[in-house]
């Protein structure tokens, strides 16, 4: 075959790169990954039984916009992360914050509380079960998101999955705070925190596995 003629074959049938493909297939996954999840919570635990009242409350909302604000973060950077040659940027300097907004609540609340009160602040009444049901509810999250980031090409799966984890598990920690009726900083600092970081670390040791190319 001449040169000329393999020119010609490659360049038939050229058709335009749908470049909203990977924003579609992340929509997808956000969205399914959450009604996933809300399934789940509404299955295994319900609402919050004073959730008409709950919603007055300004730590109410914090409760949501905490795992909210990591999980777009962690989403953001993980896409980034999947695109060789696309730098993280500030999004990777922007992902610890939401955390030190929390740990500064935190201690100021442990800080202007008595010593005697300052258990039932980190331990609550549901810290047995906090860790693991964020951990549950964000598996729809989590295998939706790992669905998606296979459409990438990440040059660092272990870093990209973690990221892609992160942002699972913080969305099944806003999910469970619809259930979860504790409303302490220093609960929140730890217990929700741990629940995020389970998925996240899961996220690292299958991004290897998962999101090769």
């Amino acid at each position: 075959m001449k040169t000329d003629d393999l020119i010609a074959l490659l360049a038939t049938r050229l058709e335009p790169v749908d470049t909203g493909a990977t924003r579609r297939r992340l929509q997808w996954a956000v969205f399914g990954g959450v009604a996933g999840g809300l399934v789940l919570m509404l299955t295994l635990y319900g609402p919050r039984q004073d959730i008409d009242s709950a919603v007055w409350l300004p730590m109410f909302w914090f409760k949501l916009a905490f795992p909210l604000a990591v999980a777009w973060l962690a989403l953001v950077l993980a896409v980034r992360l999947g695109h060789p040659g696309m730098r993280a940027g500030r999004v990777a300097f922007a992902l610890p914050l939401p955390w030190l907004v929390l740990w500064a609540l935190a201690l100021v609340t442990l800080f202007n509380t008595t010593p005697q009160a300052r258990a039932d602040l980190v331990l609550g009444s549901t810290w047995a079960i906090c860790v693991l049901s964020i951990a549950l509810i964000s598996l729809p999250s989590f295998a939706g998101l790992f669905w998606a980031m296979k459409g990438l090409a990440p040059t660092r799966p272990a870093l990209t999955g973690a990221c892609a984890g992160l942002a699972a598990a913080s969305l099944g920690a806003m999910i469970y705070a619809l259930h979860c009726p504790e409303m302490q900083a220093p609960f929140l600092a730890i217990w929700y925190v741990l629940g995020m970081l389970i998925p996240a670390q899961a996220g690292a040791l299958l991004g290897p596995q998962l999101l090769r190319w």
